[in-house]
């Protein structure tokens, strides 16, 4: 009897062993890093702003991952958990990555997200040349291999992958492209989802004016358009209440004299 107590407890323990060590091996899966965009986005528990971080007047003095640490500590605090950049030339969005990273290994629970803005250029964009309009800029496929390696280094914290900032409308004539360009982008990342080099989860979109998407005159309705509405797995569009809109065409303006009463 004392025999089969004991060849009874020695095979538990090997039992146990062997669990703890295929446990220790695996990696921790949580809701936390599980979650998708689909999720997130349709929580409205789920707070959302677009991040700086900025101390100073000028992009040259960038903040560092300590200072944005502090940042994500005040915004959890307010109970924000998605986060949205707008290029990726700049450290600001690497770092902005980063220090979610390291708070996230820091603070067991820790909680978020990153809407990640790959930004897009028209060709001679931000020089003395005329811009070209119909043709991009040689910079744009830097720019999405930048957002493609970072997505895939963290898919538990970036969600999103949204291919320019208000990149189509016509008022932004530094810089703004037609939308075969961005049609050409989302599909290149919806393309390597289908591969498996960037996670089935991840949402790709492109952020936008409402007559980018359809909302202004004839000249934003194209074949293009209407593929690209398509292609996106949502649409991420920019609203004013009481600039840049049917009832207020001009874009920030403000009429001399003219006191608007909320």
């Amino acid at each position: 009897m004392k025999f089969h107590i004991k060849s009874l407890f020695i095979m538990l323990l090997v039992l146990v062993t062997a669990c703890k060590d295929v446990n220790e091996n695996k990696p921790l899966v949580t809701e936390a890093n599980t979650m998708t965009a689909s999720a997130i986005l349709s929580n409205p528990d789920y707070l959302a702003i677009s991040y700086g971080g900025y101390r100073s007047t000028s992009r040259d003095i960038q903040p560092s991952i300590g200072q944005i640490k502090n940042d994500m500590k005040i915004l959890a605090a307010m109970n924000v958990k998605i986060l949205r950049t707008y290029n990726m030339q700049l450290p600001m969005a690497t770092n902005v990555v980063k220090a979610i990273d390291e708070l996230k290994r820091e603070q067991p629970g820790f909680e978020m997200y990153v809407m990640l803005g790959a930004w897009i250029d028209c060709k001679n964009a931000w020089t003395a040349i005329e811009p070209d309009h119909n043709i991009e800029s040689e910079n744009n496929a830097a720019e999405i291999d930048r957002a493609v390696q970072l997505a895939q280094q963290y898919p538990d914290i970036i969600k999103i992958i949204a291919v320019g900032n208000e990149a189509m409308v016509k008022w932004a004539t530094s810089y703004y492209v037609q939308p075969a360009v961005i049609l050409k982008w989302v599909s290149h990342l919806q393309n390597l989802k289908k591969k498996g080099e960037l996670s089935k989860d991840l949402w790709i979109t492109s952020s936008d004016n409402f007559a980018s998407w359809g909302g202004g005159e004839d000249v934003y309705h194209t074949t293009e358009l209407n593929q690209l509405i398509k292609a996106v797995d949502y649409i991420s569009m920019h609203t004013y209440p009481m600039h840049d809109t049917h009832y207020n065409p001009i874009f920030w303006g403000e009429l001399s004299g003219r006191k608007y009463t909320f």
